[in-house]
């Protein structure tokens, strides 16, 4: 079974929004560090944000600092990215990954994770 489960990609105007969720499955959320990275055609994989669920440390791109905020809900076992004021060169594939035991650091600086969502296309084009 999968233990993360992205959804909420899609298409986006410029100046729109969208909602990442990745939802935990059979561990719960309490001592994960969860991060979303993305990946365009030709590109590295780069962080997005990263965020340790027990104590609320995070990490934000530069490039998107401002504009997409991390957040949770433990007893769906859901973190989320809210995407605001998308840009056209927001547009990639999008993976949530999470250590269950914190690794936050790890996570951010490695892309070292224990479990990676199957990635989900945002486009964003006018």
């Amino acid at each position: 079974e999968e233990q993360l489960v992205e959804s909420g990609g899609g298409l986006a105007q410029p100046g729109g929004s969208l909602r990442l969720s990745c939802a935990v499955s059979g561990d719960t959320l309490d001592g994960y560090a969860i991060g979303w990275f993305r990946q365009a055609p030709g590109k590295e994989r780069e962080g997005v944000s990263a965020m340790h669920i027990r104590d609320g440390a995070n990490y934000y791109a530069d490039s998107v600092r401002g504009r997409f905020t991390m957040s949770k809900d433990n007893a769906k076992n859901t973190v989320y990215l809210q995407m605001n004021r998308l840009k056209p060169e927001d547009t990639a594939v999008y993976y949530c990954a999470g250590n269950r035991r914190g690794g936050l650091l790890t996570l951010w600086q490695r892309h070292g994770a224990d479990y990676w969502g199957q990635g989900t296309q945002v486009t964003v084009s006018s």
